[in-house]
């Protein structure tokens, strides 16, 4: 009699006395609401999301080949005489750092491949962080609720700068010793606090004790900064529902878009897959081969020597500064092509940090925006995403300015002067060039909205007259295009195109 009713039921009486069990219990019933909650949370599908993903995945990789690199490396600037395989080095002093550094790349089965694997990710982070930021400006994504949110992933940003940096310097080769004593001349250009603050990063004389001063910052300090940084982000992002783009059903109130199951699995997978490029990456492309380079000294430097990309700005920004730029005051050297560059680095991050803030005072828009806007909307914000854009892009290459030099067989000299010029009028000329198109594009839209789409057909009405035939633009076409053409002035800054009719 049972079995019949539990096969009615469509369960077993194991099952159905589980379920009873469970339901009864308070922490039964929290579950259950959680898991109802979980289904029912939707997230927006679009491809701009995508860069959190990766950003994610590519943590996961430094994280779980940085714990086992921490099982082979010394950090360690006691002189040792090496005694690896490799003949050009054999027998060569050496410290514990390079030495072990040079033993895992060499010696030690897939310990190249953990080495490699761990640089080619801790580049791959930088770069979906960067394009997280740059789509969440240029979309509006970063004002209220999510002033917290764009500050946070600014600071993951520069941490992840700052751990890139200290493990750049870890291996103890040639390449970063020469890394290192460009930063000890900055420190050193700094007046009144320069001498105090290089001791105290390097532990005395270069290069002093800057590996065992580095290292903990390296496995300890960044990885936990990442870890609370990106926790209080998701945390923050699970209680301010997720920010769409205007589109058919969507408000400010609701989110249309795939359950968050779904897109949790979808994120496992695309994780994945970033994972596994990495690791082909770094089975198949040499990265900072410490044995060409050799041990660290600091009487000799490296020459072609590159930083990682994500710090060639900085390095960029000391080499547009004309020489000769410092004067004596207060019994101190101001060495300005040290200061300028720190300054307007500083004052550049700042303002990206702070511009959340910025805009809405400027705008006065104090309102919860959850519906992002197409960068051609906000033609002045665009303009000045571009133009903050184009002054990174110049600082970037001109730290690179000597290989420009030699691969275009041209003169160093030139290819400064020309980046000067480009840093002070770029960035001008590119936001105003921008906000036109911007404006231009919102023209074209409504020209769109009011006419259709052109589909080359040509018809003569009764009267003898030709005309060309339009499509009517569909609910979503027009929805979209609304977004572009419908933007509030007091947030973009201008006036946008008036809306006077609708397809015909």
């Amino acid at each position: 009699m049972s079995r019949a009713r539990d096969a009615r039921g469509g369960r077993s009486l194991s099952d159905r006395i589980a379920v009873a069990l469970t339901e009864s219990t308070v922490f039964g019933r929290r579950m259950g609401d959680v898991r109802a909650g979980l289904r029912r949370r939707m997230v927006p599908n679009h491809w701009s999301s995508l860069f959190g993903v990766v950003a994610i995945a590519s943590l996961v990789v430094i994280l779980v080949t940085g714990l086992l690199l921490m099982f082979f490396y010394v950090p360690s600037s006691e002189t040792v005489t090496s005694t690896t395989p490799y003949p050009p080095l054999a027998g060569t002093e050496t410290s514990k750092a390079y030495a072990s550094t040079l033993h895992l790349s060499l010696e030690v089965q897939g310990g190249l491949l953990l080495r490699q694997a761990h640089h080619w990710a801790a580049l791959v982070l930088p770069a979906a962080l960067i394009l997280q930021l740059l789509a969440t400006f240029f979309t509006g994504g970063f004002r209220r609720p999510r002033r917290g949110q764009w500050v946070l992933l600014f600071l993951i940003l520069i941490v992840s700068l700052v751990g890139g940096w200290s493990g750049y310097a870890l291996p103890d080769d040639m390449l970063s010793g020469t890394g290192l004593r460009i930063v000890e001349g900055i420190v050193l250009g700094i007046p009144v606090i320069g001498t105090w603050a290089s001791g105290l990063l390097f532990g005395g004389e270069f290069p002093g004790e800057i590996i065992e001063h580095l290292y903990p910052v390296h496995v300890a300090v960044v990885p936990a900064a990442l870890i609370v940084f990106i926790g209080l982000r998701a945390f923050a992002a699970w209680v301010q529902k997720p920010a769409q783009f205007r589109g058919p059903g969507r408000t400010e109130e609701n989110v249309v878009g795939v359950p968050l199951p779904n897109a949790a699995v979808r994120a496992v997978g695309l994780g994945a897959l970033v994972c596994g490029v990495i690791l082909v990456i770094a089975a198949t492309v040499t990265i900072n081969p410490i044995w060409a380079y050799g041990p660290s000294s600091p009487g000799d430097a490296s020459a072609g020597s590159q930083p990682d990309w994500y710090t060639g700005f900085l390095d960029g920004a000391l080499r547009l500064v004309p020489p000769g730029w410092e004067f004596e005051w207060l019994g101190h050297t101001w060495t300005l092509a040290v200061l300028i560059p720190l300054a307007v680095v500083s004052v550049f991050l700042a303002v990206v940090a702070l511009y959340p803030f910025l805009e809405e005072g400027m705008t006065r828009d104090h309102r919860d925006h959850n519906l992002l806007d197409r960068p051609r909307s906000r033609p002045t914000r665009t303009g000045l995403g571009v133009a903050a854009v184009v002054f990174f892009g110049t600082l970037w290459a001109a730290g690179s300015a000597d290989v420009i030099a030699t691969q275009l067989q041209v003169t160093f000299e030139g290819v400064i002067l020309s980046l000067q010029i480009t840093l002070l009028v770029g960035p001008p000329v590119a936001f105003w060039i921008t906000r036109r198109a911007a404006i231009g594009l919102q023209r074209r839209d409504l020209d769109i909205l009011e006419h259709g789409f052109e589909t080359g057909r040509i018809v003569r009405l009764p009267g003898g007259e030709y005309v060309e035939v339009h499509q009517a633009v569909d609910r979503a076409e027009r929805a979209r295009l609304l977004a572009g053409v419908t933007a509030a002035p007091s947030s973009a800054g201008e006036e946008a195109p008036a809306l006077t009719g609708g397809p015909r």
